[in-house]
């Protein structure tokens, strides 16, 4: 009977290690993917490609950046940055040269026509310069991105 005592103990901690593990990988889970991920939609807006960019969580809608004067096979692709791929990939016009989504929605960089086009939840950058994320905006990339 002594020998039920070191058991019963092992038992006891072993089942407060497990319960502690689940309430903190919970926690960690929900944190990490509470945003949710980013949506793109690669469309055409006037036979002009465009990226329509949501993320709602973030209160960001319908932000859209057109390509006039390129062109792309007509398409109406939403892409959701959820789950990581391995990078560069393609998507419907343009590649996806990085992608952090350790936490959602995380950072994008997408190359397109000549441009980068970086995802962040602060600011959307456009070839290097920050601009401020305004649900709604319409944003035309017509010159040539800047030599670095």
């Amino acid at each position: 009977m002594p020998s039920r005592g070191p058991l019963k103990h092992f038992v006891l901690a072993f089942i407060i290690a497990l319960v502690l593990y689940v309430v903190a990988y919970s926690g960690c889970e929900h944190r990490r993917t509470r945003n949710g991920p980013w949506l793109v939609t690669f469309t055409n807006l006037s036979t002009a490609p465009a990226l329509v960019i949501n993320e709602p969580q973030l209160n960001i809608s319908n932000v859209t950046i057109a390509f006039p004067g390129q062109s792309a096979l007509f398409t109406n692709q939403t892409v959701r940055f959820d789950p990581p791929q391995a990078v560069p990939f393609d998507l419907p016009f343009g590649q996806c040269i990085f992608e952090d989504t350790t936490f959602q929605p995380g950072t994008i960089v997408i190359t397109a026509f000549g441009h980068e086009i970086q995802l962040m939840p602060r600011t959307l950058t456009l070839d290097r310069r920050e601009h401020p994320w305004l649900s709604g905006d319409v944003i035309t990339l017509t010159n040539a991105p800047k030599s670095r």
